[in-house]
């Protein structure tokens, strides 16, 4: 029952990959200055990178949880989602308003994949 994580911190790692499932932590924008769509994009090409580094890409995603600073920013949001999810590959996700960490973030997306 090996549990293997990478970029382990003090606090967390980024990724914990067990039984064929890899489990990535909320990813947020490095550049909170950005608009919801440049967020997005930055948050959802850390996503890409980390699938790949744990052995896996967005087609194999199980499961997505995002939160939004604010609904407002629904549209948004799912314009960029839709230019990057894989079609045919499209997996449950679920999408609610909460208060994140730092007031500047406007979106954290945590994601569930399968190992390719």
């Amino acid at each position: 029952m090996e549990i293997k994580r990478l970029h382990v911190g003090k606090r967390m790692s980024e990724v914990a990959i067990h039984n064929g499932t890899i489990y990535l932590a909320g990813q947020i924008a490095e550049d909170a200055s950005q608009d919801i769509e440049g967020q997005m994009r930055e948050v959802l090409g850390h996503v890409d990178r980390l699938l790949t580094e744990a052995g896996s890409d967005k087609t194999c995603i199980l499961m997505c949880q995002i939160f939004l600073s604010d609904l407002s920013n629904f549209a948004g949001m799912n314009a960029v989602w839709d230019e990057w999810v894989a079609q045919g590959h499209t997996p449950p996700r679920a999408t609610v308003e909460a208060r994140l960490a730092n007031p500047d973030w406007l979106v954290e997306v945590c994601v569930t994949a399968a190992l390719r």
